[in-house]
């Protein structure tokens, strides 16, 4: 299985604080209206079929619900599964949460989604390509795909490791390792060798001091990147 036994207890040790805004998950619930309208301005998600792959608590996943999507949040934690569904009655959104690697729902169900969105998740997998061969399977033909991750240079371990988890305290210490960053140019790389074609890439930024996060051309730490699966 592609998993870190580690990073999934990491995660499932935090679960319960998933959909707390002042959590250690607060930088998601900020950058969450910055992807969603991204992936929203991209493929118009009312009506379309969607699969979150590593959706966690599902602070994406219910967002693109709430959109008018039909979503399926897939995830290999059972905590943060379980704090998605139970969100679900007080949101009031449809979400179907699976405990199911990316990989196994791509053999279970190819090119069966107009959408697949993987964020902030490659980084914290042993073999990314495979995710990403998993996301391709899994899109129908002219449907898009979504990653988001972590360039690898110095700057990107001094503002993401450093700076958000030792100095300004945004993520828990040990969220990140480094060396499981990706450059935009590998991750180019398996988006082409899986048959997806890239379409944009963009910078997703946050100013320390305006505590505002912004999209931009810069790639230099988190990136986004939108592709497609040829028709």
């Amino acid at each position: 299985m592609n998993a870190d036994p580690a990073e999934l207890q990491k995660f499932s040790d935090l679960a319960h604080r998933w959909w707390d805004p002042e959590s250690e998950f607060k930088p998601l619930h900020q950058i969450n209206p910055l992807r969603l309208d991204w992936i929203d301005s991209a493929v118009s998600l009312s009506g379309k079929k969607v699969v979150d792959i590593g959706c966690g608590g599902g602070i994406l996943a219910e967002s693109m619900a709430a959109r008018g999507a039909e979503v399926t949040g897939v995830d290999l934690s059972e905590k943060a599964l379980g704090v998605a569904r139970l969100h679900l009655y007080e949101s009031g959104q449809t979400v179907n949460y699976r405990h199911i690697s990316a990989e196994d729902i791509a053999i279970e169900s190819p090119a069966s989604f107009d959408v697949v969105t993987c964020m902030e998740m490659l980084e914290h997998v042993p073999d990314p390509a495979s995710t990403i061969r998993a996301c391709a399977t899994l899109v129908k033909p002219g449907g898009k795909v979504f990653f988001s991750t972590l360039n690898r240079n110095l700057k990107a371990y001094l503002l993401a490791v450093v700076g958000a988890e030792y100095i300004l305290n945004l993520l828990p210490k040990g969220t990140h390792e480094y060396a499981k960053f990706i450059k935009p140019s590998e991750l180019a790389r398996y988006v082409r060798e899986a048959g997806l074609d890239v379409e944009e890439l963009c910078r997703m930024n946050y100013n320390p001091l305006t505590k505002v996060y912004a999209l931009g051309r810069d790639t230099d730490v988190n990136y986004l990147m939108c592709t497609s699966r040829n028709a």
